[in-house]
């Protein structure tokens, strides 16, 4: 486990926290879960949690699954340090208003152009002009990100010919293009369970679109020339001369692992979102509060033209909370 005392547990934001766990098992403890490892049993208050991941080695229960999610708690299955994430649980009572916030921002034009400029302005360490068009600032963009590349090369030596990977060729790419590619899918892996963890959508991007992990391609490029190209570098670098590249990708996840953790990662994913869709706590609890006050009187049907449906509305379904057995809310 990532650490014995659990008020040592680093929150990705506010009372949102999560744990990491390796080399262990997950099982039920009365109404919580305990993580058995070599050094005993340490008792996990899930209902306090936004997730709980999953890392090599670990085993869980049927019994603690079904208490992960009666307690809203995330599980998600990752790689070590989770540098993948390979499936995830949601829990059933997670608020959608973070998914709602971000769903207003990309529908509306002018609060999508907002927030896509506001990516880019955050990659920056000096202040843009506010009236650059979206077109000047990807072109400003481009420049920074084509020196940073020829500083890096310069700093460690790795000769730098330009971003080149060809799908299923990639025995064939060069030592820096492999370790870019694999710290940038470690990368990609961390924004993914972060994003999840609090309740975004993956699928709803604002400078990328069209994939189902749009949005994790949006916030993995605010980090990636901070962090993973100058790990790519690195290790890159240790490669020099060399034929043989079979090591190189578990370095450069191993260097990525430790990058990570160095830069608190995934305790600054959710915060940056956030600040990126302006959510801040009067909006949060503005949302609760909504939220709220629609679970007391009944589940609502949505109908076109309006914000909401009166009692009475029908859901053939007939298996949503506040109905009745005739599928008419009650």
């Amino acid at each position: 486990m990532a650490t014995s005392n659990l008020r040592d547990l680093p929150k990705i934001r506010d009372s949102l926290s999560y744990v990491y766990v390796e080399h262990a098992r997950v099982e039920q403890r009365d109404k919580g879960l305990a993580v058995v490892d070599k050094d005993g049993e340490t008792h996990v208050p899930c209902a306090a949690l936004a997730a709980i991941l999953l890392g090599p080695g670990t085993a869980i229960t049927h019994a603690a699954v079904k208490t992960a999610a009666d307690a809203g708690c995330s599980l998600l299955w990752v790689g070590e340090g989770a540098t993948r994430v390979y499936a995830q649980g949601m829990g059933e009572t997670r608020s959608s208003r973070r998914l709602l916030r971000q769903a207003q921002c990309h529908a509306d034009p002018k609060l999508r152009a907002g927030v896509m400029l506001n990516m880019y302005r955050m990659r920056f360490d000096e202040e843009l002009p506010p009236d650059l068009s979206v077109q000047e600032v990807r072109g400003h963009e481009g420049v920074r990100v084509r020196m940073a590349y020829q500083r890096l090369s310069k700093e460690t030596g790795v000769p730098w010919h330009g971003r080149q990977y060809v799908r299923g060729s990639w025995d064939e790419t060069d030592a820096i293009n492999q370790a870019l590619s694999t710290a940038a899918s470690c990368l990609y892996a961390v924004c993914h369970a972060a994003i999840v963890s609090a309740g975004y959508s993956t699928a709803l991007g604002f400078v990328h679109t069209g994939k189902l992990l749009s949005f994790v391609y949006d916030i993995a490029d605010l980090y990636r020339m901070d962090i993973t190209a100058p790990v790519a570098f690195r290790v890159a670098a240790t490669y020099a001369g060399q034929s043989k590249l079979s090591g190189l990708s578990r370095d450069v996840r191993i260097a990525s692992r430790d990058a990570f953790r160095e830069h608190d990662l995934l305790g600054r994913v959710v915060k940056d979102i956030d600040t990126l869709l302006s959510i801040d706590e009067q909006t949060m609890t503005e949302a609760q509060l909504l939220v709220d006050s629609a679970v007391q009187e009944a589940v609502g049907l949505w109908t076109p033209g309006t914000d909401h449906v009166a009692k009475g509305g029908v859901n053939y379904g007939g298996d949503h909370p506040g109905e009745g057995s005739d599928g008419v809310e009650g």
